[in-house]
């Protein structure tokens, strides 16, 4: 098993406050990350920091780009486990988009058609929610999510796990308590004993 990692966001930019107005979500955004240190981190967005009109496929850093310019966006970190050939299949539908960048656009008639429950969908163009959809179910990871989907669905997909709240900048990879691990794994366990 692998595991991949969902990311939802909310910068507080302004075209994320429209984003949450319309919504009553809490977060604007979501991004899919192939590790946990959220090094290959990917989504559709805004390509310059500073124009969030100009958009498309984008490799998000938590410390480059707009997570910095914007370093009290809030965020969930989720974890979903997900087979080998899940994995792959995850790893070259990212890779393909990335290859071929310059044909996708930014979705953003679709962006706004969501705050009137509507789906204007274009070919070769996505906004976050409906590219991180796109590769989970090209993927053939079942996710059941609303045809109108929105960030905050993701926190619905079956088998999620959070593993972070709070400031996207503090965000450090989780430790893992080796001896708890170990003795798990190695002492057996005796029915009775709390």
């Amino acid at each position: 098993m692998k595991k991949k990692y969902i990311i939802l966001t909310h910068t507080g930019t302004i075209l994320s406050r429209i984003i949450k107005k319309y919504t009553k979500d809490e977060f604007s955004h979501v991004s899919i990350s192939l590790d946990i240190n959220l090094k290959e981190m990917y989504s559709f967005g805004r390509l310059n920091p500073y124009n969030a009109l100009w958009g498309g496929f984008i490799h998000e850093y938590i410390d480059k780009g707009t997570f910095k310019r914007f370093y009290k966006t809030k965020t969930k970190i989720y974890s979903l486990e997900i087979t080998e050939e899940q994995n792959e299949k995850v790893k070259n539908n990212i890779e393909r988009i990335k290859r071929n960048k310059k044909d996708y656009k930014f979705n953003m008639l679709g962006l706004l058609a969501v705050g009137f429950h509507k789906k204007i969908r274009k070919e070769h163009s996505f906004y976050c929610a409906e590219f991180i959809k796109y590769v989970l179910e090209k993927s053939e990871i079942k996710v059941e999510l609303p045809e109108i989907v929105k960030p905050e669905d993701f926190k619905n997909i079956s088998g999620l796990q959070e593993i972070y709240s709070g400031l996207l900048r503090k965000y450090r990879v989780p430790k893992i308590n080796v001896t708890k691990l170990l003795r798990d794994i190695c002492l057996p366990k005796k029915e009775g004993i709390i």
